[in-house]
């Protein structure tokens, strides 16, 4: 049985990651991409509503595409060409100028980013947490915010993977261990409450 979910709005900021252009085209689940558009947009629209911070990251390359990580594994992405129009955030988000914006080169969105410095100097001690990919964008940005001792609110479905199962194992292992899991109209609700 979960908690009733307060949200103090002056300590809290959403922090979405990837729905960029480039991202936001493959196919997800269980959710698909157009639905966590919709769900995000929701609760970026109640957090500008309730005057709260709105943290949009996106991943992109450096232009010669040499800061990509190269570790020796089993599998691996690289890209080999990029179209800056890859890394535009998706125009449903209609990106407001007091939206802060975070360019990472990474899965996390705080490893070489201003997120952290940003949160703090605002005294926000809990994010929302949405985006895609649930095990990789925003679990590894999770990790980082766990271990830098902000709370954590997950929205379910306002995020995605490339599988169901590499949704859902963040999901139930991982993210009830370092915040809380809610949906979409749970958050919306505790926010409307303010």
């Amino acid at each position: 049985m979960s908690q009733d979910l307060k949200i103090n709005i002056q300590k809290t900021a959403i922090v979405v990651i990837d729905l960029q252009k480039g991202i936001t085209q493959m196919p997800t689940e269980p959710h698909s991409t157009k639905t966590v558009i919709e769900n995000t947009v929701k609760l970026v629209e109640a957090s500008r509503k309730n005057e709260m911070p709105v943290f949009l990251v996106h991943v992109t390359p450096s232009p010669d595409l040499k800061d990509s990580l190269h570790p020796i594994s089993d599998t691996s992405f690289q890209m080999k060409s990029y179209d800056p129009s890859w890394s535009e955030y998706v125009p449903e988000l209609k990106v407001q100028s007091g939206d802060f914006q975070i360019i990472k080169h990474q899965w996390g969105a705080f490893y070489g980013t201003e997120l952290d410095l940003q949160l703090k100097r605002r005294a926000i001690d809990t994010i929302i947490l949405c985006g895609i990919s649930t095990n990789l964008g925003v679990e590894s940005t999770a990790r980082f915010a766990y271990e830098f001792g902000f709370n954590q609110i997950f929205v379910s479905d306002a995020m995605a993977a490339r599988s169901k199962e590499e949704h859902e194992h963040p999901l139930k292992y991982i993210f009830p261990r370092l915040g809380l899991v809610r949906s979409t109209m749970e958050v919306l609700s505790a926010l409307n409450k303010n």
